[in-house]
Parts: C-alpha cells; sequence; structure tokens
C-alpha cells in the first residue's frame, strides 16, 4: 500500500521528529501533527532543569512546521483508531501511514487536595510561581523528577520534604545500594523513605501511618504511565505500551509507535523496553518513519538519560536488570561512577556522577558488547575502554 497521508498524533520531540524524518527522507505527501496541547512543540527535559530553575521560560523546538508543509492542528486530542482512521475531538482524520507519539501522562494520588505535577511546559511555569522562599514544600517520590523539583525548590529558599516509598532515593531504577549514595545529597531537606502517602489533602499529605504533612504546595512524581487510553478497543497490541517489533512497527498495518508509549523489542538485550526518556524521542523516529516507507531498519539502542540535581550531573547508559554491580570511585567523592556486568562480564549498565568520560566510554563498549577485565574496571584511574579484554 502506497502512502500519501502520515497522520502523527503527539506534536511532543517524538512526534515533530517524526515529521521531520519524513521530508528528509523526501516524502512528499501530506502530513497532519495534533497534538492536545496549544503550544508549539517543545521539548520537555528543560521543564524540570532550566524552565523550573527560571533560568528559560520555554523550550520550544527549532522547527518550521510551515516551511515543511505541515497541517499542524494543536489542541486536538486522538480519542480512538480504527483501520485507516484517528478519531479526535474535532472529527475523524483519514490516514494511510500513522505515527502514534502520545508519549506519557504524570501519576497522580488519591484525595481531594491539589496536587502539582510536572509535564507540561504550563505544568513548570505553575510550579515555579509557586516555589517561594519559605514555602512548605512536600514532594511525593524521591524519583529523577523529584530529585529535580527539590534542587529548585532548594534554590528558591523552600522548606522541602521529600516522601519516598522505598528504601532509597532511586531504588527502584538504580538498586538500593546506588541508591543510597543519593541520600546526603539531601542534607537540609526532610528526606522520610519506607513512607506511604495515603492521600493528597486540603493543606497537606496523610500518609498510611497515620500521619499528616502540612504543605503549601504538593508535588507528585512517582512516575508516568504511557499515554495510550483513547487506543483502548483499538484492534491494536498494548502492554505496558504500544507494543512494537524492532522495527517499531506495531500490530496494525501502516502504523509505527514512537517515544514514551512505544514498548518495543531490543535485539540487543532480549527484552521488550519501554524507555521514557529525551534520547528515545529523539533518534527512534528517523528508524519508524524508515518503517513506515518501507525500508528495513533496526531500533537497537543502548538506553540512555541525564538528570540534573543537587550540583550533580548524573548519566546513565545500558539496561542492568541482572548485573551485577561494580564500583569505581568513592560515592562521597565529587566524582564517581558504577558499572554492572553480566554473567559473562559484558558491561550491562554505567552510571555516572559528574564523570562524562565514563559514560561515553562505556556506551561505546555496551554497543560493541565486548567482554571487560573486572578487577581493572574497579579501579577508576583506569579508563573504562582499557578494561576490555
Amino acid at each position: 500500500m502506497s502512502v500519501n497521508h502520515v497522520v502523527v498524533v503527539g506534536a511532543g520531540l517524538a512526534g515533530i521528529r517524526s515529521v521531520e524524518a519524513l521530508r528528509s527522507r523526501g516524502f512528499s505527501g501530506r502530513i497532519t501533527l495534533i497534538g492536545e496541547e496549544r503550544h508549539r512543540p517543545y521539548d520537555r527535559p528543560p521543564l524540570s532543569k532550566a524552565v523550573l530553575l527560571g533560568t528559560a521560560d520555554s523550550s520550544f523546538v527549532d522547527s518550521d512546521l510551515d516551511a515543511m508543509d505541515v497541517e499542524h492542528r494543536p489542541g486536538v486530542s486522538a480519542k480512538g483508531l480504527r483501520d485507516g482512521v484517528v478519531e479526535t475531538t474535532e472529527g475523524e482524520i483519514s490516514y494511510d501511514g500513522l505515527v502514534i507519539a502520545t508519549g506519557a501522562e504524570p501519576i497522580r494520588l488519591h484525595g481531594e487536595g491539589r496536587q502539582h505535577v510536572l509535564r507540561t511546559l504550563d505544568d513548570a511555569l505553575t510550579l515555579r510561581a509557586l516555589l517561594v522562599e519559605n514555602a512548605k514544600v512536600t514532594i511525593i517520590g524521591a524519583s529523577w523528577i523529584g530529585a529535580e523539583v527539590a534542587t529548585a525548590a532548594r534554590r528558591a529558599g523552600c522548606e522541602i520534604t521529600v516522601l519516598e516509598a522505598g528504601p532509597t532515593p532511586l531504588s527502584h531504577v538504580v538498586g538500593r545500594e546506588v541508591g543510597a549514595d543519593t541520600i546526603p545529597w539531601y542534607e537540609g531537606m526532610d528526606l522520610r523513605l519506607d513512607t506511604m502517602v495515603a492521600s493528597v489533602d486540603e493543606g497537606g499529605v496523610s500518609l498510611v501511618n497515620g500521619g499528616f504533612i502540612e504543605a503549601d504546595v504538593v508535588v507528585a512524581g512517582i512516575g508516568v504511565r504511557p499515554a495510550v487510553e483513547w487506543l483502548a478497543g483499538s484492534d491494536i497490541d498494548l502492554h505496558n505500551g504500544v507494543v512494537t517489533d524492532e522495527h517499531l512497527r506495531t500490530s496494525l498495518p501502516n502504523v509505527v509507535a514512537v517515544g514514551d508509549c512505544a514498548a518495543w523489542w531490543s535485539r540487543r538485550f532480549h527484552t521488550r523496553l519501554r524507555v521514557e526518556h529525551w534520547d528515545t524521542a529523539l533518534n527512534a523516529p528517523e528508524v519508524a518513519v524508515a518503517t513506515l516507507l518501507g525500508d528495513d531498519a533496526v531500533y537497537d539502542p543502548v538506553p540512555y538519560f541525564w538528570s540534573e540535581q543537587f550540583g550533580h550531573m548524573v548519566q546513565y547508559a545500558g539496561h542492568h536488570a541482572g548485573a551485577r554491580l561494580l564500583r569505581r570511585g568513592d560515592p562521597t567523592a565529587a566524582k564517581w561512577s558504577v558499572c554492572w556486568l553480566t554473567d559473562e562480564d559484558r558491561l550491562a549498565g554505567v552510571l555516572t556522577v559528574n564523570k562524562p568520560r565514563d559514560l561515553v566510554q562505556g556506551r561505546r563498549i555496551i554497543e560493541s558488547g565486548q567482554r571487560m577485565d573486572p578487577l581493572r574496571l574497579e579501579d577508576p584511574e583506569v579508563a573504562i575502554r582499557d578494561c576490555v579484554v
């Protein structure tokens, strides 16, 4: 089937990169880009960094939709999908090629009290105005986003309480041992671990143990879920997102998925991954569009993300489930890193704190699949690339 009209659902970074990839590959047909926000497309990582800190007011993507002859429909939400038709809040749009790039949406807690999340530009600007000196700010979740909000709140002079259900910050993503290394970063805050929230109520937060924490501002940073509810009832395969193969092809013909909502098969790690980070939204569209236009492209990256928190640049690459931890340096120092090795001594993951060289070298070695010398790898004075055997 020839593709003459491509509809891109979702006007975030993954959506706009899909549009650009279509035109760069010589696609001359119609392109319709729909997005539920009324802003023009923008990057999300700066929202919890530069925008929240007040050093920027926006993060718009420098892309000329008019020059690319794209019909952009802001403020339009997808409501359903059937073969060849996207149902939206402003009527039906037919397609013969579809890119699903609807991203993810924050998880909110129970309760009638006001709680803030950080996902959109409006979210960031609203929250920034509330982070003022001496404001009592309670952040639920010592996650990547939670830590970045806490960083901004500390700079604003707020009184900060961070509630984390796990035993350490970030325990669910980097493990308890590495997560514990970040606890000193919360100095001056009331960090409460193993603390479960019952509800967000008027004036604060109720805890499962019966306690209550007064707060002027409550921020929920407990994660996101793929924004795929609009696909319920369609024939597309859903499981923790839109299920795709290694080509980012879905179970429906002429439909691909990219970004936070795509659960893609990784040849490299022999598992299905859904990665909620900028690098995926930036690079996956090139493969998805190639697939849509009939080329045999494969998406098989080493996942990568970063976070700026409490004066530290934290970077991670890989997928380390089931791998063993090796340390490279003292976690109380300004710079350190950790690695994860498989049973075959192959590098599965690397996390660095203010050590970009380790990140770059580690990511390349994960891509190559080379074996490592564990003893040399534990020596922070030895470059990671010199630990290959």
